[in-house]
C-alpha cells in the first residue's frame, strides 16, 4: 500500500498550536492548493481547502513563523477522521504532515532581513516527485 500526497499551497488562516495531554505539539493548518484545466476552449480553476495535522517540534516551528497567506510544500499521509455528532457520523479527510517547507517569507520573520511576502523560494532538493 502506498499513501503519500505533495501538496503547494496558500495558508487560510494563521496555524493553531496546542499541546495534547501527553505535551506533545499539534499544529493544524488550512491549505489552498489550486489547479488549472482545460474546460472547452476555456480555461478553469479549481480551489481545494485541505486540513493538514503537523506533530512535534515541526508543529512548533510552523505555529511560529507561518501565518495567513504563507506559501508551504506539504509531505504527508491522507487519513480520515471519524466521529459522531448528535447521533450522526461524521467524517473527514486530512493530510497528516510529515515535512512542511516554507516557500514564503512570513510576516512575523521578515524583520529587515530582505525577501518580502509572497517571494517563492524553491525547495533545497527535488525529487521526481516535485513539480520543480
Amino acid at each position: 500500500m502506498f499513501n503519500k500526497v505533495i501538496l503547494i499551497g496558500n495558508l487560510t488562516k494563521d496555524p493553531e498550536l496546542r499541546y495534547t495531554p501527553q505535551g506533545t505539539p499539534v499544529t493544524t493548518l488550512r491549505l489552498a492548493c489550486s489547479s488549472k484545466y482545460k474546460s472547452g476552449d476555456s480555461m478553469k480553476e479549481e480551489t481545494l481547502f485541505i486540513d493538514v495535522v503537523v506533530f512535534g517540534k515541526q508543529a512548533e516551528t510552523c505555529g511560529q513563523y507561518l501565518n495567513k497567506g504563507s506559501s508551504a510544500l506539504v509531505e504527508g499521509r491522507l487519513q480520515e477522521r471519524r466521529w459522531e455528532t448528535d447521533g450522526q457520523q461524521r467524517s473527514k479527510f486530512e493530510v497528516v504532515a510529515q515535512t512542511v517547507r516554507f516557500l514564503s517569507s512570513s510576516r512575523k520573520s521578515s524583520s529587515g532581513g530582505g525577501g518580502g511576502e509572497g517571494d517563492l523560494h524553491a525547495p533545497e532538493e527535488t525529487t521526481d516527485l516535485e513539480p520543480f
